[in-house]
């Protein structure tokens, strides 16, 4: 569920919100979507990462062997995290240096911040998929 939500949102932003507010050159959109998805995705973000980290402590993948890389379940937590580590980054970024900078003109920098963390959080559901074949 959380995952659905996460990455659901984030492809209903890139697909949906963020085309009406670059061609309305409206930034309220974009605002007004992170008001509101930011009370579900946040919960949802760190549901996903609890639920990861026990996972991959299921999977006997224990924080000495993160970033090994050693095994194929390795190689997806590993990657993940890398990910996320990546995605938070840049949520990072967004709030201190694109959103308080943000206007209609300024559009294309948080746009391209929406899509790359769009394609993280869809890297990171297939990469979680493949965790039922035996990992990469």
């Amino acid at each position: 569920m959380a995952a659905s939500i996460w990455v659901g949102g984030h492809l209903f932003l890139v697909l949906r919100i963020l085309p009406e507010a670059i061609l309305q050159k409206d930034i309220s959109i974009l605002s007004d979507f992170r008001a509101k998805f930011g009370k579900i995705g946040m919960p949802s973000l760190f549901i996903l990462v609890v639920t990861g980290i026990l996972l991959a402590y299921d999977y006997d993948v224990t924080i000495t062997k993160w970033f090994s890389f050693s095994s194929p379940i390795e190689k997806i937590v590993s990657t993940k995290l890398v990910l996320l580590f990546t995605s938070l980054a840049l949520a990072v970024h967004s709030q201190k240096f694109i959103f308080p900078k943000l206007s209609s003109e300024r559009i294309l920098p948080a746009a391209i911040e929406i899509v790359v963390v769009t394609l993280i959080a869809i890297s990171m559901l297939i990469l979680g998929s493949l965790v039922r074949i035996g990992g990469l």
